[in-house]
């Protein structure tokens, strides 16, 4: 099993997408990228504590390779929208990647110059040194799975997301 840590706006959003994908056995939410030991979702939300709402995901890399973790992860959400994704705003919802080794960073650049030369857009997907993770409380985890299902925001939000994931990575997504 890989790792690989990425942060693409809600982490409710970006962890019922990669839920649905193949390879994938496990998707942690969390925050990473601050200088704050031990945010809490209220802290991170102010924006002042550096830290991106990311997920860390646990693949098999004979399913799933790193590239395509990331390719699918830039296909999925917005890179083009700095510091946001749609209505959330603020730099804890920016558009990252938290590469683990320089191989992951090479593969996450290379991901980004992939996503910019096959769409007309320009990401603005930042490539940051992993700093500590830290695992989001226990009521962010499998939200969309839960009380997700109760939440306007992500009934509007993230089924649009799932079905980008099935309509442009289909051999990528569970059965």
């Amino acid at each position: 099993m890989e790792q690989a840590i990425i942060a693409g706006g809600c982490f409710w959003c970006t962890e019922a997408v990669f839920r649905d994908v193949v390879g994938v056995s496990e998707v942690e939410s969390g925050y990473i990228g601050g200088d704050k030991p031990n945010p809490t979702y209220k802290e991170v939300c102010t924006g002042t504590t550096g830290h991106a709402e990311g997920i860390r995901v646990s693949f098999d890399p004979a399913v799933i390779s790193l590239p395509e973790i990331f390719d699918v992860f830039l296909g999925t959400h917005d890179p083009t929208q700095l510091n946001r994704q749609g209505n959330d705003v603020g730099t804890q919802y920016r558009s990252a990647i938290f590469p683990l080794s320089d191989a992951q960073r090479e593969e996450a650049e290379a991901a980004i110059a992939r996503w910019n030369a096959d769409n007309s857009g320009q990401a603005v997907t930042t490539v940051e040194t992993a700093s500590e993770w830290y695992p989001a409380e226990d009521y962010h985890q499998e939200y969309w799975d839960g009380e997700g299902q109760r939440n306007p925001y992500c009934l509007a939000t993230i089924p649009p997301k799932l079905m980008k994931l099935r309509k442009s990575f289909q051999s990528k997504v569970k059965a």
